[in-house]
Protein backbone atom coordinates (compact mmCIF):
# COMPACT_ATOMS: atom_id res chain seq x y z
CA UNK A 1 0.00 0.00 0.00
CA UNK A 2 1.04 3.38 -0.64
CA UNK A 3 0.23 6.92 0.31
CA UNK A 4 -1.93 8.75 -1.45
CA UNK A 5 -4.45 10.90 0.47
CA UNK A 6 -2.43 13.39 2.91
CA UNK A 7 -3.99 14.33 6.37
CA UNK A 8 -5.20 17.53 5.01
CA UNK A 9 -6.50 16.09 1.86
CA UNK A 10 -8.82 13.89 3.98
CA UNK A 11 -9.89 16.18 7.20
CA UNK A 12 -10.85 18.67 4.20
CA UNK A 13 -13.13 16.11 2.71
CA UNK A 14 -14.91 14.68 5.77
CA UNK A 15 -15.08 17.83 7.49
CA UNK A 16 -16.93 19.36 4.41
CA UNK A 17 -19.24 16.27 4.47
CA UNK A 18 -20.27 16.81 8.07
CA UNK A 19 -20.12 21.23 7.95
CA UNK A 20 -22.76 20.50 4.70
CA UNK A 21 -24.98 17.63 6.36
CA UNK A 22 -25.76 19.64 9.82
CA UNK A 23 -25.82 23.13 7.83
CA UNK A 24 -28.92 21.25 5.57
CA UNK A 25 -29.75 19.35 8.62
CA UNK A 26 -29.96 22.97 10.41
CA UNK A 27 -31.19 24.99 8.28
CA UNK A 28 -34.01 27.43 9.63
CA UNK A 29 -34.17 25.35 12.60
CA UNK A 30 -30.84 26.08 14.19
CA UNK A 31 -29.63 28.83 12.77
CA UNK A 32 -26.65 29.40 14.66
CA UNK A 33 -25.23 26.16 13.88
CA UNK A 34 -26.22 26.32 10.23
CA UNK A 35 -24.44 29.74 10.46
CA UNK A 36 -21.19 27.95 11.99
CA UNK A 37 -21.46 25.28 9.79
CA UNK A 38 -21.50 27.20 6.69
CA UNK A 39 -18.15 29.71 7.83
CA UNK A 40 -16.55 26.61 8.65
CA UNK A 41 -17.27 25.26 5.27
CA UNK A 42 -16.29 28.57 3.51
CA UNK A 43 -12.90 28.51 5.39
CA UNK A 44 -12.00 24.55 4.09
CA UNK A 45 -13.03 25.61 0.65
CA UNK A 46 -10.58 28.99 0.90
CA UNK A 47 -7.89 26.32 2.42
CA UNK A 48 -8.08 23.33 -0.09
CA UNK A 49 -8.06 25.37 -3.28
CA UNK A 50 -4.70 26.66 -1.58
CA UNK A 51 -3.47 22.94 -1.18
CA UNK A 52 -4.49 22.30 -4.10
CA UNK A 53 -1.74 24.49 -5.73
CA UNK A 54 0.89 24.19 -3.23
CA UNK A 55 -0.07 21.07 -1.26
CA UNK A 56 1.17 17.39 -1.80
CA UNK A 57 1.00 15.40 -5.44
CA UNK A 58 -2.10 13.96 -5.71
CA UNK A 59 -3.61 17.23 -3.94
CA UNK A 60 -3.44 19.33 -6.52
CA UNK A 61 -5.04 20.70 -9.44
CA UNK A 62 -2.32 20.35 -12.07
CA UNK A 63 -2.38 16.63 -11.12
CA UNK A 64 -5.92 15.79 -11.77
CA UNK A 65 -7.98 18.58 -13.58
CA UNK A 66 -8.82 17.50 -16.90
CA UNK A 67 -10.54 19.12 -19.73
CA UNK A 68 -13.81 18.40 -20.84
CA UNK A 69 -12.41 15.67 -23.82
CA UNK A 70 -11.20 13.76 -20.93
CA UNK A 71 -13.93 13.69 -18.77
CA UNK A 72 -16.73 12.95 -21.86
CA UNK A 73 -14.07 10.19 -22.71
CA UNK A 74 -13.49 8.59 -19.37
CA UNK A 75 -17.21 8.99 -18.85
CA UNK A 76 -17.71 6.66 -22.34
CA UNK A 77 -14.76 4.11 -21.12
CA UNK A 78 -16.96 3.73 -17.87
CA UNK A 79 -20.45 3.23 -19.06
CA UNK A 80 -18.31 0.68 -21.54
CA UNK A 81 -16.52 -0.84 -18.47
CA UNK A 82 -13.49 0.11 -19.93
CA UNK A 83 -12.53 2.48 -17.95
CA UNK A 84 -8.69 2.79 -16.34
CA UNK A 85 -7.94 2.65 -12.38
CA UNK A 86 -6.25 6.57 -11.64
CA UNK A 87 -4.18 6.16 -8.62
CA UNK A 88 -5.59 9.64 -7.64
CA UNK A 89 -8.49 11.35 -8.52
CA UNK A 90 -10.02 10.05 -12.01
CA UNK A 91 -11.34 12.33 -14.71
CA UNK A 92 -14.74 12.35 -13.85
CA UNK A 93 -13.85 12.46 -10.19
CA UNK A 94 -12.08 15.93 -10.84
CA UNK A 95 -14.92 17.22 -12.55
CA UNK A 96 -16.81 16.61 -9.48
CA UNK A 97 -14.61 17.61 -6.98
CA UNK A 98 -14.55 21.12 -9.09
CA UNK A 99 -17.86 21.38 -9.11
CA UNK A 100 -18.65 20.52 -5.20
CA UNK A 101 -16.33 23.48 -4.71
CA UNK A 102 -17.86 25.99 -7.28
CA UNK A 103 -21.22 25.20 -5.88
CA UNK A 104 -19.90 24.67 -2.12
CA UNK A 105 -18.52 28.18 -2.57
CA UNK A 106 -21.57 29.89 -4.23
CA UNK A 107 -23.89 28.08 -1.06
CA UNK A 108 -21.65 29.99 1.56
CA UNK A 109 -21.17 32.91 -0.17
CA UNK A 110 -24.88 33.66 -0.94
CA UNK A 111 -25.27 32.69 2.71
CA UNK A 112 -22.81 35.01 4.19
CA UNK A 113 -24.29 37.66 2.43
CA UNK A 114 -28.27 37.10 3.70
CA UNK A 115 -27.05 37.49 6.73
CA UNK A 116 -24.77 40.98 6.01
CA UNK A 117 -27.18 44.13 5.03
CA UNK A 118 -24.00 46.14 4.16
CA UNK A 119 -22.92 43.15 1.79
CA UNK A 120 -25.70 44.43 -0.79
CA UNK A 121 -23.63 47.10 -2.57
CA UNK A 122 -22.12 43.36 -3.58
CA UNK A 123 -25.04 42.33 -5.56
CA UNK A 124 -25.73 43.40 -9.32
CA UNK A 125 -27.49 45.83 -10.24
CA UNK A 126 -30.59 43.68 -11.19
CA UNK A 127 -30.31 41.81 -8.10
CA UNK A 128 -30.21 44.94 -5.36
CA UNK A 129 -33.77 46.33 -6.24
CA UNK A 130 -35.44 43.33 -5.70
CA UNK A 131 -33.81 42.18 -2.91
CA UNK A 132 -33.88 45.54 -1.10
CA UNK A 133 -37.79 45.38 -1.64
CA UNK A 134 -37.86 42.02 0.24
CA UNK A 135 -35.20 43.12 2.88
CA UNK A 136 -37.29 45.80 3.93
CA UNK A 137 -40.44 43.59 3.93
CA UNK A 138 -38.41 41.15 6.45
CA UNK A 139 -36.14 43.68 8.28
CA UNK A 140 -38.34 43.27 11.41
CA UNK A 141 -36.90 39.33 11.42
CA UNK A 142 -33.25 40.48 10.96
CA UNK A 143 -31.34 39.94 7.90
CA UNK A 144 -32.60 39.28 4.40
CA UNK A 145 -35.17 35.99 4.64
CA UNK A 146 -36.61 35.87 1.59
CA UNK A 147 -35.76 37.05 -2.10
CA UNK A 148 -33.54 36.53 -4.93
CA UNK A 149 -30.71 35.49 -2.49
CA UNK A 150 -32.74 33.30 -0.40
CA UNK A 151 -33.75 31.61 -3.90
CA UNK A 152 -30.03 30.94 -4.85
CA UNK A 153 -28.74 29.67 -1.98
CA UNK A 154 -31.42 27.14 -1.56
CA UNK A 155 -30.96 26.22 -5.69
CA UNK A 156 -27.49 25.64 -4.84
CA UNK A 157 -27.62 23.86 -2.15
CA UNK A 158 -30.12 21.37 -3.23
CA UNK A 159 -27.29 21.40 -6.44
CA UNK A 160 -24.75 20.40 -3.75
CA UNK A 161 -27.50 17.45 -2.42
CA UNK A 162 -27.41 16.08 -6.08
CA UNK A 163 -23.43 16.23 -6.65
CA UNK A 164 -23.00 14.55 -3.38
CA UNK A 165 -25.29 11.42 -4.62
CA UNK A 166 -23.68 11.46 -7.65
CA UNK A 167 -20.47 11.56 -6.50
CA UNK A 168 -21.34 8.76 -4.01
CA UNK A 169 -22.35 6.69 -6.54
CA UNK A 170 -19.32 6.98 -8.73
CA UNK A 171 -17.43 6.24 -5.82
CA UNK A 172 -19.29 3.42 -5.16
CA UNK A 173 -19.12 2.07 -8.47
CA UNK A 174 -15.58 2.76 -9.00
CA UNK A 175 -14.49 0.99 -6.13
CA UNK A 176 -16.45 -2.16 -7.21
CA UNK A 177 -15.09 -1.81 -10.69
CA UNK A 178 -11.30 -1.56 -9.29
CA UNK A 179 -11.91 -3.74 -5.98
CA UNK A 180 -10.51 -1.04 -3.95
CA UNK A 181 -12.21 0.68 -1.06
CA UNK A 182 -12.49 3.89 -1.81
CA UNK A 183 -14.30 5.53 1.32
CA UNK A 184 -11.79 3.78 3.66
CA UNK A 185 -8.73 4.97 1.40
CA UNK A 186 -9.89 8.60 2.78
CA UNK A 187 -9.71 7.91 5.63
CA UNK A 188 -6.28 6.08 5.74
CA UNK A 189 -5.09 7.53 3.42
CA UNK A 190 -3.81 4.29 1.51
CA UNK A 191 -3.96 2.84 -1.97
CA UNK A 192 -2.72 0.04 -3.52
CA UNK A 193 0.28 0.63 -5.91
CA UNK A 194 -0.53 1.28 -9.28
CA UNK A 195 -0.86 -1.89 -11.42
CA UNK A 196 -0.20 -2.14 -15.47
CA UNK A 197 -3.13 -0.18 -17.22
CA UNK A 198 -3.16 1.64 -14.23
CA UNK A 199 -2.32 5.83 -14.31
CA UNK A 200 -0.38 6.76 -11.60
Amino acid sequence: MIRVWDPLIRMFHWGLAGCFALAWLSAEEVQPLHEFCGYTAAALVAVRVLWGIFGSRYARFSQFVQGPRAVVAYLKDMIAGRERRYLGHNPAGAAMIVALLVSMAGTTGTGWLMTRSEAQAMLPALVTPAYADDHARDEHRGAASTGPLKEVHEVLANLMVLLVAVHIGGVALASVRHRENLARAMVTGLKRPADAGDIG
